[in-house]
């Protein structure tokens, strides 16, 4: 499995996007490291890293009740890196579609 695994294309990421422009924000591989990150971003789309921030996310447990009992389970933990490109560049995730 790759380092980089998805965009994270959420309402709160896409504001922080809008705000600063180039600030991305990807789920990562929880044993990658900010260079790993670093690299893997600048060969999958050709722009320069500035800069990487990562953040662990640990699961969370989830009950729900239902008539046939009660539910329960655990949300996946995982990693996120937000990623600062260098003034100018550009990611642009819907181009292919």
């Amino acid at each position: 499995m790759g380092i980089i695994i998805k965009p994270i294309i959420t309402e709160k990421q896409t504001a922080i996007t809008e705000k600063m422009p180039n600030r991305y924000g990807f789920r990562v591989s929880p044993d990658a490291n900010k260079l790993d990150i670093k690299h893997a971003i600048e060969s999958m789309y050709d722009v320069t890293v500035v800069d990487v921030n990562t953040m662990n996310y640990s699961g969370k447990r989830k009950v729900r009740y239902t008539k046939s009992g009660v539910i329960s389970g655990k949300q996946a933990a995982y990693k996120k890196a937000i990623v600062t490109l260098k003034e100018g560049d550009i990611i642009d995730f819907f181009s292919n579609i």
